[in-house]
């Protein structure tokens, strides 16, 4: 490992290996294979070196480094979802992951364009990546990539996994059913349930989980799940028809997304009916400042897509490494972010 001693983006001129070899008391070579933990030395040695790089603010040669170990020390991040909603949360918990072990993260946003999607991946192969993370908007979707000549590990993140491939994707059923039993819990008996499209995978998880938690307190869903559109929209219009009927009505309703929940509370408090006092409310993505504002904070089911991110990318990294893992699908839990829609203090 060499370093040129040239400017850093500061101004100031790098530290080189020669200093940090001066500093504590080895030669280059001995310095030079602490820093990348080759070769044989006394653990003292290797620690002292070490903690003088540490203290010199030492960064070493990116190149040289790859050079050494063979590697580029970076990984790709490849998403068709352009809007970051659910790849941006991806992308922290693996960039958070990979500081810490010195390699960079190149994102690449190629919608669902197959020849953009070509593109990207002939650019990140040229950047010699050691790995791919490939990132979508729904767990039933494949991105348009052929991966066939890929000669590089690869993981996939909220996205449809083919077969032998490895996916991790946060557990829809587990989370509708923390949600549900959260309502039961607080003394709710009547939870009807909104939700997206039935073309959608997670739909049909959550309805899952919505029906198991009803059913292991011997309750009976108040009616079919009703599902529509992910939108404010449809929640409004829905929560308008399911309070403007006759009859007993919901003392609480578990929406499949936050924009559901946050259409559905406005069409309660424009019919008079307070929330949580009257109809509690539970909404699933946990989408920050969205669920916060709304009237009330809406309680949510958050994904945990930085967990999915770290854990993705460490398992990239044992791939990387030539360590053995299981090809499958990884369900990861989800939380339930507690506020003031369904009783909450915040």
């Amino acid at each position: 490992m060499t370093d040129t001693g040239a400017p850093s983006a500061s101004g100031r001129a790098r530290i080189t290996i020669r200093e940090v070899a001066s500093a504590a008391g080895v030669s280059v070579a001995t310095a030079s294979k602490a820093l990348n933990e080759r070769g044989r030395m006394m653990p003292e040695t290797r620690q002292r070196v070490q903690d003088a790089a540490r203290n010199l603010g030492f960064r070493p040669n990116a190149m040289a480094k790859a050079l050494v170990h063979k590697r580029s020390f970076t990984l790709g991040l490849l998403t068709n979802d352009t809007y970051g909603r659910f790849t941006l949360p991806v992308a922290a918990g693996l960039s958070a992951a990979m500081a810490d072990r010195g390699v960079s993260v190149f994102l690449c946003a190629i919608d669902d364009d197959p020849e953009r999607a070509r593109l990207n991946l002939e650019a990140m192969e040229d950047k010699q990546v050691d790995g791919l993370v490939m990132a979508g908007k729904r767990i039933d979707r494949a991105l348009p990539i052929q991966f066939t000549a890929l000669h590089m590990p690869l993981v996939h993140v909220n996205a449809a996994c083919p077969e032998g491939g490895i996916g991790f994707v946060p557990d829809d059923e587990g989370g509708a059913h923390l949600a549900t039993a959260h309502l039961v819990a607080l003394g709710r008996r009547r939870i009807a349930h909104v939700t997206g499209p039935g073309g959608f995978a997670a739909v049909h998880l959550r309805e899952a989980g919505w029906r198991r938690a009803l059913a292991e307190a011997s309750l009976a869903p108040p009616g079919e799940a009703l599902l529509g559109e992910w939108s404010e929209r449809f929640g409004y219009e829905t929560g308008q028809r399911l309070f403007a009927a006759g009859g007993e009505q919901p003392d609480a309703v578990f929406c499949g997304n936050d924009q559901i929940a946050r259409g559905l509370i406005d069409a309660l408090t424009l019919q008079g009916l307070r929330v949580p006092e009257d109809v509690a409310v539970v909404g699933f993505d946990n989408w920050g400042l969205f669920a916060e504002a709304t009237r009330p904070p809406l309680t949510s089911v958050d994904m945990e897509f930085k967990a999915l991110g770290r854990e993705a990318g460490l398992t990239l990294l044992d791939g990387i490494d030539g360590r053995t893992v299981a090809p499958g699908i990884r369900r990861r839990p989800c939380r339930l972010v507690v506020r003031r829609s369904c009783g909450g203090e915040t």
